[in-house]
């Protein structure tokens, strides 16, 4: 395995746990469908949660979350409406947010839960 995909691995699970220890309902990790992968789909409440995990070992070039972009959010509607038609449900809202996890050597993980951002 890349470190670059075991950083992401470990920075998924750590989000799963901080969204699991905010009160959060993980519906699914890592789905895939043909134009991509949503990272974490989550329920707070009544409200479809579909959260962006982006993991990084330095902050050289910022904080993790400013690798989200238009582009990337774009893609991310996208597939939640895939996701949606694929999992008939009924939901008040649905939301978007960002982890942004720094793991820069021994240091505990520093992480940010950005609600809503996307």
């Amino acid at each position: 395995m890349r470190p670059s995909s075991a950083l992401g691995q470990y920075g998924e699970r750590v989000a799963a746990r901080c969204l699991t220890d905010a009160g959060f309902q993980i519906i699914e990790t890592n789905w895939r469908c043909a134009r991509g992968e949503l990272d974490i789909v989550a329920r707070d409440g009544r409200t479809l949660v579909i959260c962006e995990v982006k993991t990084r070992s330095s902050a050289a070039f910022g904080d993790p979350s400013e690798a989200v972009g238009w582009v990337k959010s774009q893609r991310l509607r996208g597939l939640s409406l895939q996701w949606l038609a694929d999992h008939p449900g009924q939901w008040e809202a649905i939301r978007f947010d960002v982890v942004s996890v720094l793991k820069a050597g021994d240091a505990p993980a520093r992480v940010r839960h950005l609600r809503g951002v996307l």
